[in-house]
């Protein structure tokens, strides 16, 4: 498959040299740019089956490697690899680049950065789309997503980094063939030094995670969830089995934010990947509507 997007560098406050994927807008009137943010132990690539759609649908696409993961520099320091860091690197990216406004599309960690963005620079964006996370989470789904954040893997060949990327998120992609969890790990594994496949994170992401102990485990965003939702369009995706984003969190967002925009993902749970028809027919009729 021929390559669909250009490789873009930006540098970070503290130096560090950061990458996204640069994805041309397709013909038609401008319309503002996406930038796409991915999850806790992602990258980029988690946007390849939805990015090329929406860039031609007119709008450029920027999806972003955050620090310590995909082709972005590992930090010195690890204590930075926090949200509010992550929405400055955000930041950094659009103004060296010139874009002085943007929808988000944010992903889990993508949609707590894009949250952190709006009690920073809330006037950066003009809409959002998060993906099955809101300004409270489930503990359940975060002490799973915790346990295995970091973790050393045994991962010879291509089938162990299969089998691995299976065994910790089967139970929200059930359906998924052997091809798809193969695709799967092509995404969050790339080849080492050694010639096996790696996860392409710095282990050290999830340093603040355990500095911080259960306290941190549950947050309590909703004032900056507020300052999103204020006078900006919002679509929130959520995954029907989801044990991040509960039935009942997103209940809560929608009485907070009752103009907010909603689609479910039948028989997924955390976090859909945005190629599921029913989230597709909500996200293209959303973006339309924006500038």
């Amino acid at each position: 498959m021929s390559k669909t997007f250009a490789d873009r560098r930006w540098t970070s406050a503290d130096g560090l040299s950061l990458y996204a994927r640069d994805y041309a807008a397709g013909p038609g009137p401008a319309k503002l740019p996406v930038v796409a943010i991915h999850g806790l132990t992602r990258n980029s690539a988690d946007f390849d089956a939805i990015a090329p759609l929406i860039a031609q649908s007119g709008r450029r696409v920027l999806a972003v490697d955050i620090r310590g993961r995909g082709r972005s520099d590992r930090a010195p320091d690890p204590m930075t690899y926090q949200p509010a860091t992550y929405a400055q690197d955000v930041l950094a990216l659009l103004k060296q680049g010139g874009v002085e406004r943007a929808v988000f599309l944010g992903t889990s960690m993508g949609g707590l950065i894009t949250m952190a963005v709006a009690a920073i620079r809330s006037k950066v964006i003009a809409g959002a789309i998060l993906n099955d996370i809101g300004p409270e989470v489930a503990k359940e789904g975060l002490m799973r997503i915790a346990a295995y954040s970091g973790q050393p893997v045994d991962t010879p060949g291509w089938p162990e980094a299969a089998a691995y990327v299976k065994l910790h998120n089967a139970v929200a992609f059930p359906h998924y063939t052997d091809a798809q969890w193969d695709a799967f790990a092509r995404r969050v594994f790339r080849i080492g030094a050694e010639g096996a496949p790696v996860l392409d994170y710095d282990p050290d992401i999830a340093v603040p995670i355990r500095a911080a102990g259960a306290k941190a485990l549950v947050p309590n965003l909703w004032p900056m969830f507020t300052r999103l939702t204020r006078g900006r369009p919002v679509l929130l995706v959520r995954g029907e089995t989801s044990d991040l984003l509960t039935a009942d969190i997103a209940a809560k967002m929608r009485r907070r934010a009752p103009k907010m925009d909603y689609v479910e993902a039948p028989g997924v749970g955390h976090a859909p990947m945005l190629d599921e028809p029913e989230v597709k027919a909500a996200i293209f009729p959303f973006l339309n509507e924006l500038p």
